[in-house]
């Protein structure tokens, strides 16, 4: 093991704090889609979700909320960047639903639960707990709101493949375009957005099976899936989208890849080597300190990395800038005030972080850096 040095601490400044749009006790925390230039803050309740523009935008309200057809505990949520469309992905079937509640589309595929029986209406299968506990999968809108992708069980689309699959939607009618078979069994799964609106990548998480990474790219007639590994989440793409960076499943390094060959690893940054213990560990204790699986980049040659999981027995957490050309620590990041977990991108070279009590989300940016 090398002696961590890490360089001095950088300041964030803070330039905006959103409250979170709906009660802690009836819905998520507030999650952070990113979009071009701002994100947009979204919260899932038990019958709605709140969708925030993180800064003001002339001309359109700040909020917007639409009804849910089906509890937060079924499956998950995503918006579309001009917030229009609010895409839920349930046990049977993938919604897009309008904020005056009106269904636009919906594609029905097999059941996350396994059962036989397909299913219309949420009211069928309210009261069975292997629904409440099903596996699942989610969806994503590409980056200008064209395609939606879903990572869903089959058949889907009138194919009678069963397994799962990774497919792209037309945003505007649901019209599935493209599929492929993932070879997976998954218990959950998270889309990362990419910066070209051809891409998408996709982390599935298979319990104690695995946890492969996949960069798909839709070319307008056919779907090409590449696999990034098999024990891996994808944590970050960079502005110009030829930056990935992964994180392994015991979390113990950054893996640095492009995305011209995303299979192969450039270079990585263990947490071993590079970082101090946290100044709450007492003396002679050794605890081992890992990255967590979200990042961001604030430009390609710049990653913020926190270790926030790792850190938490100990005290708040940290969050540390890495130089991505040559995959090394430039140092920690310093707050004025208390933050919790991980780094979320915010666009445009900013982040955002949680307060302590997961009701306000605050916007950062570096000191040294203009902010918008």
């Amino acid at each position: 093991m090398s002696d961590p040095h890490p360089g001095p601490p950088f300041p964030a400044r803070l330039f905006a704090t959103v409250p979170a749009p709906l009660g802690p006790a009836t819905a998520d925390a507030p999650q952070v889609l990113p979009s071009r230039g701002h994100g947009l803050l979204v919260q899932r309740g038990d019958t709605e979700v709140a969708v925030v523009d993180l800064l003001p935008r002339p001309g359109r309200p700040r909020e917007v909320r639409f009804p849910a057809p089906w509890p937060r505990a079924y499956g998950s949520v995503t918006v579309s960047p001009g917030r229009e469309l609010a895409v839920f992905a349930g046990p049977h079937a993938v919604r897009a639903v309008e904020p005056t509640g009106a269904t636009r589309w919906e594609v029905r595929h097999g059941c996350w639960a396994g059962c036989p029986e397909a299913h219309g209406s949420f009211d069928a299968y309210a009261h069975d707990e292997e629904h409440v506990y099903a596996d699942s999968g989610s969806v994503a809108f590409n980056v200008d709101g064209t395609l939606v992708w879903a990572h869903v069980p089959g058949p889907l689309g009138g194919s009678r493949e069963a397994e799962e699959c990774w497919a792209v939607l037309d945003a505007s009618d649901g019209r599935v375009l493209g599929q492929v078979v993932t070879g997976t069994v998954a218990s959950a799964s998270v889309h990362t957005p990419h910066p070209d609106p051809t891409r998408m990548t996709l982390s599935v998480g298979e319990g104690e099976e695995g946890s492969p990474v996949l960069y798909g790219r839709w070319d307008g007639r056919r779907l090409a899936v590449e696999r990034i590994g098999d024990e891996r989440v994808l944590a970050a793409v960079s502005p110009s989208g030829e930056r990935l960076v992964t994180v392994p499943v015991g979390q113990w390094f950054l893996s640095l890849h492009r995305a011209a060959d995303a299979s192969h690893t450039q270079k990585k940054l263990d947490a071993l080597d590079v970082l101090p213990p946290h100044l709450n560990v007492p003396s002679g204790q050794h605890p081992r300190s890992y990255w967590d699986f979200d990042a961001t980049f604030l430009t390609d040659d710049t990653l913020l990395a926190g270790t926030s999981e790792s850190d938490a027995p100990h005290g708040p957490p940290r969050h540390w800038l890495v130089d991505t050309p040559g995959m090394t620590l430039r140092g920690e990041i310093s707050y004025p005030l208390p933050v919790s977990g991980p780094p979320w991108p915010a666009g445009d070279g900013t982040w955002s972080t949680l307060a302590n009590d997961r009701t306000t989300t605050h916007l950062w940016g570096l000191e040294s850096r203009p902010l918008p």
